[in-house]
Order: structure tokens, then C-alpha cells, then sequence
């Protein structure tokens, strides 16, 4: 009989030897099972489980990922139930505080819109304070969403805007300004040229897969005049006045 021949490991006394469980038991330990645990799934004695699978070692990586694995079974077990009220209670405050905003009126979208500017919008520096263009980017289509409603409260012109898609190279860029596309209500031939971030490979990156679409950017032509308007409103909104508390 050849070393190694997985029928050397059957018991020449053993009587109730059965090809199916021998198979069985070879396959979880080339899946990484201790002895131990082969036993138990088979309902065989821990002594014919060693016997039958002796030969193959277990290998570091399989068991490692098997004790990661379980170690995570547990936990969703054991948290299970307080995810999902987390979650039922987070869908019930979302829900309510939504209720509760109804209709943003135009000094609403005014003021509100000129703040998310303020913050994630390009602004004037010190070492060239007449840069005021206007260049709104993110990455959330709601935010976006906010800003062109902004746009539209504070009368300027479709034609005035431009977009622009910034995205990994790794990504699928087309699909990215399609995607943008459907949501800003502009075609995809509309866009400017897509601005390609060149991959990092010691960086790594959470932003990928089918969720992942980039940045947009809004720029409005001729700005100027709009951006002193926000930054009068950031000022109004800031400054502080006394007689207002009266």
C-alpha cells in the first residue's frame, strides 16, 4: 500500500468504518477542522477521527480564518438584536426629523445653502483675496442636491453651470458621470472632462465598488457676484447684533 494512500488511514479492526463519514472527515480537515470538531459533526469517537485524518496536517491559514469566521458568527448573534433596534430606532428619527422640516422657503434655501457653501466650497485665500469663483464639490448627491436647489432660489441661470466628475482611475469614470448625470438632470455629453485621481497602491482606499462614483463638481460661470453674496450672508449670519435678541 503507497505512503500517503488516504486509504491507509482505515483501521484494519475497525468494524463500523464508513467510506461516506472517512470522506466526510477528510474534507473538513483540508477545510481546517480540528480533530475535535470532526468528531462532533460526524458522531465518531475523537480517537477515529485522529486515526483518519492524521496524515493531514492543518494548515495556519485555514484556521486562522475559520477561528475568524466564528469569532464573528458569535458576535452577530450575540448583537443581532440590539443592531436591528439601533437601526429601527435610527429609521424613526430619520423619518420624523424629515417630517418635521416639510417645505424649505427661499431665505431657507438662501441661508442654509450659502453655509454648506461656506463649507465645502472654494474660497477667497489671503494670498489672493479676489478669487471668488464658484466651485462647490462633494462626494454626497443629497449635499449636491441642497446646493442646486440653492442655485435655483438664488435665480442663477442652468446654462451658467458646469460639471465635473473627479474620480480614482481604478473606477469606471463613464458609469461615475452617467450616474451624476441622472441626478443633476444633465445629459452625460453636458459634462466637462472627468478629472482622473491617479491610484496610490500603498493607500487603501474604503471608497471602491459599485457604490463608489466620485466627486462631483458644480462651477457657476461668472460667479463672482454670487460668491459676495454668500460671503454677505456667512457675515449676516455670523455677525453678531445685539438688538436682534431683544
Amino acid at each position: 500500500m503507497a505512503v500517503g494512500d488516504e486509504s491507509s488511514t482505515r483501521p484494519p479492526s475497525y468494524q463500523g468504518w464508513k467510506p461516506e463519514l472517512h470522506a466526510r472527515a477528510l474534507a473538513l480537515r483540508r477545510a481546517g477542522c480540528p480533530v475535535g470538531e470532526i468528531a462532533r459533526a460526524l458522531d465518531v469517537a475523537k480517537s477515529t477521527a485522529y486515526l483518519w485524518t492524521r496524515h493531514l496536517p492543518l494548515d495556519p491559514e485555514l484556521v486562522h480564518r475559520r477561528r475568524r469566521i466564528a469569532q464573528q458568527a458569535r458576535a452577530d448573534a450575540q448583537w443581532s438584536a440590539h443592531r436591528a433596534a439601533r437601526d429601527a430606532a435610527r429609521a424613526a428619527v430619520v423619518a420624523e426629523s424629515a417630517d418635521w422640516v416639510r417645505r424649505l422657503d427661499r431665505r431657507e434655501l438662501l441661508l442654509i445653502g450659502a453655509a454648506i457653501y461656506w463649507c465645502e466650497g472654494g474660497k477667497a485665500k489671503p494670498w489672493r483675496p479676489n478669487d471668488c469663483r464658484i466651485k462647490f464639490v462633494n462626494s454626497d448627491p443629497l449635499l449636491v442636491m441642497l446646493f442646486l436647489r440653492f442655485l435655483d432660489a438664488i435665480e442663477v441661470p442652468v446654462e451658467d453651470r458646469r460639471f465635473r466628475v473627479s474620480i480614482h482611475e481604478t473606477a469606471d469614470d463613464a458609469a461615475a458621470v452617467r450616474w451624476w448625470a441622472a441626478r443633476v438632470g444633465v445629459p452625460p455629453e453636458g459634462f466637462q472632462p472627468t478629472t482622473i485621481k491617479r491610484h496610490r497602491p500603498l493607500t487603501r482606499r474604503k471608497n471602491v465598488g459599485v457604490d463608489y462614483h466620485g466627486c462631483l463638481t458644480v462651477h457657476v460661470v461668472g460667479g463672482v457676484r454670487l460668491y459676495w453674496r454668500i460671503e454677505g450672508i456667512m457675515k449676516g449670519m455670523s455677525d453678531e447684533d445685539p438688538r436682534r435678541d431683544r
